[in-house]
């Protein structure tokens, strides 16, 4: 039997299983177990299920590529996550639970009002989209150029049938099906990883301890670039992975609806720190994984002349032999699903609740809502189809890279948001809002882009996500709502 023909029966094996999954979570399901799995979900099960859904494909194929020009510097990232989890634990979570939010964006009219509500929900909208479709495109186009072309199925067609896959098994019972899903999907994720450790480490003669000898004498363990002026200077690694978390998890609703689903604000606090430990050793694994697969390819005589994010796919099909592309294979679809059902799902959660103005708990509101998310998930499932298929003729570099830049500018204002929300207890003109939060990003750009020339040669890296911020910061200072006292002093010293 050809590879390609095995992986295809693996692959239908593997969706089979999905939709058993699907069928026994999904019954006696309402809107409460689509928005927040009826509020049961087992702490420990999210926290388990979500380490897949924060890695997704971008873990599992561009950190171990980018090892080669990077070495084990993205380590400083993931550091920089666990101090990121802690904030969420103890700031975000307490006001999420106290306010007994679904949509978490739901504090910011609270806060400041309905256009700031609709402001954060469109970023998020706008981050988590692109974000999910570079996720996604990442996997399909592994498994069109390994798997479909074989089949002369075009690129589109691979797009649509991954997508139509996932949003069948997730679209009726929601976050209380992913919630498990995610556990499986995370279960074959890990379970391939430590198999290839095996397998390189049987091909080239020694073990795993041996592997990580190797890596530190051949120089790709270095973790500390003390350079102030470079994008990877480990105090701008650090902090950049400490607010990446806090953008990416704390505000963003695709991973905080699962925390909502939690049965209380200890459980979810328990789930929270549990995965910002359960991070770091794994992200060590990928990393690892990455200088194993250097190491291989340069005692093989393997000439690398091709995109970073091929390294660990060319490696698995063309020279590890039939199982271990399998094995790849399966690897790479549990990543995939386990962070792009839950996007789509909670970008469906936050157009229903944010921007079309819906309630949750209206009385005889059920099918009504319920029609209404059904064609909103649709909707979204198509938007991703077709950024995929526009992605796929303007990427040129890592997608973890991409995915990074991105979301430094569309998360900033809602660090912004969250951060004066938060922390000043000032109203703003909630109508100059979106002013704001379309300044700061430009600003960001602008400054990134002469960065070398202003200030002395110094690069931006992952740390314009916390500039993006702290300019929104301002600029809500700048529309903040003066009180009448504020206002009389101001009159007497004009």
């Amino acid at each position: 039997m050809t590879a390609p023909n095995l992986i295809t029966i693996v692959f239908l094996a593997y969706v089979l299983l999905l939709f058993l999954f699907s069928w026994f979570t999904a019954r006696r399901t309402n809107n409460q177990s689509y928005f927040i799995g009826n509020r049961k979900s087992p702490w420990y099960v999210v926290a388990y299920g979500m380490i897949g859904a924060s890695l997704s494909g971008v873990t599992y194929i561009s950190i171990p590529g980018w090892v080669g020009q990077t070495q084990f510097t993205y380590l400083m990232v993931v550091f920089g996550y666990f101090f990121g989890y802690l904030v969420i634990a103890y700031v975000l979570l307490p006001i999420y639970y106290r306010l007994k939010l679904v949509s978490i964006y739901s504090y910011l009219d609270t806060r400041f009002g309905k256009t700031s509500q609709k402001t954060g929900a469109m970023f998020f909208i706008l981050s988590r989209l692109i974000g999910a479709s570079f996720r996604m495109f990442l996997v399909i186009n592994v498994l069109h150029l390994f798997i479909f072309q074989y089949y002369g199925v075009p690129f589109w067609a691979t797009a649509l049938l991954f997508v139509i896959i996932i949003t069948l098994y997730s679209f009726k019972g929601g976050i209380k099906t992913i919630v498990w899903t995610d556990t499986l999907q995370t279960t074959f994720m890990l379970a391939a990883l430590v198999i290839t450790f095996y397998m390189i480490g049987e091909k080239l003669g020694i073990h795993m301890g041996g592997l990580l000898n190797r890596a530190i004498d051949d120089g790709y363990t270095k973790l500390i670039e003390t350079d102030w002026r470079h994008d990877r200077f480990f105090l701008k690694q650090f902090f950049s992975g400490m607010f990446i978390t806090i953008v990416m998890t704390g505000l963003d609703q695709d991973m905080m609806q699962k925390n909502l689903s939690c049965r209380s604000l200890a459980d979810a606090r328990k789930n929270v720190l549990s995965l910002g430990a359960l991070l770091i050793p794994v992200n060590i694994l990928f990393l690892l994984l990455g200088a194993s697969l250097y190491i291989y390819a340069n005692d093989s005589g393997i000439i690398l002349n091709f995109p970073s994010d091929e390294l660990f796919p060319k490696l698995a099909i063309e020279h590890f032999g039939g199982l271990a592309s399998v094995i790849f294979f399966v690897g790479l679809i549990a990543a995939a699903f386990s962070s792009a059902d839950g996007a789509i799902t909670a970008l469906t959660t936050s157009t229903v609740f944010d921007i079309l103005g819906r309630k949750n708990d209206s009385p005889g509101d059920e099918s009504s809502l319920r029609r209404l998310r059904y064609m909103i998930h649709f909707f979204i499932s198509s938007l991703i189809i077709l950024i995929n298929v526009l992605f796929r003729n303007i990427n040129d570099k890592a997608v973890i890279d991409s995915l990074f830049t991105i979301a430094g500018y569309t998360y900033g204002p809602l660090l912004g948001l969250f951060a004066f929300g938060i922390f000043t207890g000032i109203k703003v003109n909630d109508r100059l809002v979106p002013v704001v939060a379309l300044l700061a990003p430009a600003i960001t750009w602008l400054v990134n882009s002469y960065s070398v020339e202003l200030l002395h040669g110094y690069r931006f890296g992952f740390e314009l996500l916390i500039l993006n911020g702290a300019l929104s910061f301002l600029g809500l200072w700048l529309i903040r709502k003066r009180n009448k006292k504020q206002q009389t002093i101001q009159s007497v010293v004009r």
